[in-house]
């Protein structure tokens, strides 16, 4: 158990790093006048690897609920708790920081979130209320292959369409609709991953160079997709896309084999505070960018910079709401 409790620990916090990057780094990305630079090229790599952070959340959950243990009465007050915490927080930001104004970002709160970021609140409700019925059997390693490649590839409605003579061959239509069927797949595959005896060296390695290979697929899609729009394009970075499937996936068995023995040093309390975190560093990110406390003129340099600000920010910032939250609801 202890084993186990480290992992997720692990690539809970891993996870949650990810996310600060794709944030840190977006401003650079979202840029196609750089996009020949060297510069874009880093920025789009550690993008496309981060991708994989919020299936790595769903993974996670699906773990630690989709088993013998459900979501109880305390994880859906935590949430409900966190989506109404960080969404003060939000417009206390938006009404004091810019111009959109208090309520027209309240009043459609029950249809998407006040900050773009709060998404992952609502989406993961889903998980939870999913968790007291489901309870994934114990399934074969070529089993679990077979179906996440038909059901996360090949029938993938982002899979670019692949004709023959006229004739649709890819993506297969088994009626696959909507991101929340691939974020209710990744809980799945966590919590069956989680059961299957990985811990081989083969495994490990084949694993790694999957998430390697991907990672780059995402990068190159990413750019070559720029290139025909004329603008950015995140076709490959959306997290129900076939190439994020099979990263997220690799980088989950990965790091159960890898990140077993012990948490990492520096990772306990980004594990701990993640949920906080999340809430408050794209907060942190935009405030800076918005008001000029940043470096553009040397953007990996201020990819780094917002990074650290994102994640040492929000990490002190949950260390002090902790200090009052002792129950850690929204801590």
């Amino acid at each position: 158990m202890s084993q186990k409790i480290s992992w997720i620990d692990n690539l809970r916090a891993l996870a949650c790093m990810m996310v600060v990057v794709i944030h840190a780094s977006t401003s650079l990305v979202v840029n196609f006048a750089a996009v020949h630079t060297a510069e874009w090229t880093v920025a789009n790599l550690l993008n496309s690897a981060s991708r994989v952070c919020v299936p790595l959340f769903f993974m996670i959950s699906g773990a630690l609920f989709f088993g013998e243990k459900s979501a109880q009465k305390r994880h859906f007050l935590r949430v409900t708790l966190c989506l109404l915490f960080y969404s003060a927080v939000s417009l206390i930001y938006i009404f004091t920081m810019t111009k959109i104004g208090f309520w027209p970002s309240l009043r459609l709160i029950l249809e998407k979130p006040v900050f773009y970021h709060l998404w992952f609140f609502y989406a993961i409700i889903v998980i939870y209320l999913l968790s007291p019925l489901i309870n994934v059997k114990a399934v074969s390693g070529k089993y679990l292959l077979i179906a996440g490649l038909l059901l996360g590839v090949l029938a993938n409605p982002q899979l670019p369409a692949v004709t023959w003579q006229k004739i649709h061959l890819l993506p297969l239509d088994l009626y696959i609709s909507g991101d929340t069927f691939y974020y209710v797949l990744y809980a799945l595959m966590g919590r069956a991953i989680s059961q299957l005896q990985t811990e081989k060296t083969a495994v490990t390695l084949a694993a790694s160079v999957t998430f390697i290979l991907s990672t780059l697929a995402i990068a190159t899609g990413t750019y070559r997709q720029m290139q025909i729009n004329q603008n950015f394009a995140d076709t490959f970075y959306v997290y129900s896309g076939p190439l994020v499937f099979i990263s997220a996936t690799s980088l989950f068995v990965v790091s159960k084999n890898g990140l077993a023995h012990r948490i990492l040093p520096g990772f306990a309390p980004i594990s701990r505070y993640s949920l906080a975190i999340y809430g408050f560093h794209a907060l942190i990110i935009i405030g800076l960018r918005s008001q000029h406390f940043d470096f553009p003129q040397y953007p990996l340099l201020n990819v780094a910079y917002l990074f650290a600000c994102g994640l040492g920010g929000g990490l002190l910032l949950a260390m002090a709401l902790g200090k009052i939250d002792r129950r850690n609801w929204v801590s």
